[in-house]
């Protein structure tokens, strides 16, 4: 995509702070952190989401997200960190390039998800369960 920034960085004509490489994926530091060593791996082939990427680039990915958390815990002493993607603009998708955000936690950066328990959905349960049959 001539347009998406992660191409771009994997082309070359922005720079970025490689982490970590191999023939499909591409792993670098996250230009606008939330942590230190935050980190995001991407496959080299464009896809946007979790759902248009093919299962094998999808497992490359995990396999080199977990060398990257492995490097860390060996590297760093970080055994703390959170790994998420982001799916369509209602979940913040900044970059529609299929990636993981790698960010290790520490006591320094006292940052947490805000998690709003909502124990009124327990009721809709049967419901829920009723629509994915």
């Amino acid at each position: 995509m001539e347009n998406c920034i992660f191409c771009k960085i994997l082309k070359g004509e922005i720079p970025s702070w490689k982490v970590y490489e191999d023939e499909t994926t591409y792993a670098f530091l996250d230009v606008q952190p939330i942590g230190r060593y935050h980190t995001l791996v991407i496959p080299k082939a464009h896809y946007e989401n979790i759902y248009d990427i093919p299962d094998n680039l999808y497992f490359d990915v995990m396999r080199t997200t977990r060398k990257i958390a492995e490097l860390y815990r060996l590297k760093l002493d970080i055994e703390n960190l959170q790994l998420f993607h982001n799916a369509g603009p209602l979940t913040l998708q900044s970059v529609f390039h299929f990636h993981m955000h790698i960010v290790p936690r520490t006591e320094e950066d006292k940052h947490q998800f805000s998690l709003k328990i909502r124990l009124e959905l327990v009721e809709e349960f049967p419901t829920m369960i009723e629509k994915l049959k």
